[in-house]
């Protein structure tokens, strides 16, 4: 299964797709699409959506996790952000994904196990998960792999790829699945 994260950002957007067996985590790859500075917003976003599109096609992933808007410095900043943020879920979505949101807080708590944890700890959490030499830099990318991270841990271990390398059938459409460990509830028969 392959889950591909972005952390969006009008500036600069981070991405990271992480591969799983049922197992164990991988890389697949991740950086940041950086715009110019001298570009128009309406520029920006246009490479926003087709460097993700790109990248999307290449990835295939499963799932894309985004991370949501919780709070900017102002007003103008937060537009930004939700315009960078619907052209990343609209790529995703083009791209014939299952597209999935999650707080900041929820991402580092998946991650880190706080939820007010600092940008360098992300850092030091996604490489020490992924056994990677280095932490991910720019710390947009690391944002990214920590976003497809938290979903991971948020998936019931159905769906998963078995180790016949099929999938696993997924439970009724009709049970609803637990996005983090507060939304669990055991089952009523034990």
């Amino acid at each position: 299964m392959r889950i591909f994260g972005i952390d969006p950002g009008s500036v600069r957007t981070g991405y990271g797709c992480v591969e799983t067996d049922g197992r164990g985590v991988r890389l697949v790859t991740c950086g940041a699409i950086t715009a110019k500075t001298d570009d128009e917003f309406p520029q920006r976003l246009a490479r926003i959506h087709r460097e993700l599109t790109s990248l999307l096609e290449g990835c295939q992933p499963d799932y894309v996790a985004v991370e949501s808007v919780f709070h900017a410095s102002n007003v103008h900043s937060a537009l930004k952000l939700g315009h960078a943020r619907g052209v990343a879920i609209l790529a995703a979505v083009e791209a014939g994904c299952t597209v999935v949101e999650y707080a900041p807080a929820e991402i580092k708590r998946a991650v880190v196990g706080y939820g007010r944890a600092e940008k360098h700890q992300v850092q030091d959490m996604i490489k020490i998960l992924l056994g990677l030499a280095e932490p991910p830099s720019p710390h947009d990318a690391a944002d990214a792999l920590a976003i497809a991270i938290c979903h991971l841990h948020s998936l019931p271990p159905v769906g998963l790829l078995a180790d016949s390398g099929s999938r696993v059938p997924s439970p009724e459409p009709s049970v609803r699945k637990p996005r983090s460990w507060r939304q669990y509830r055991p089952p009523a028969n034990g």
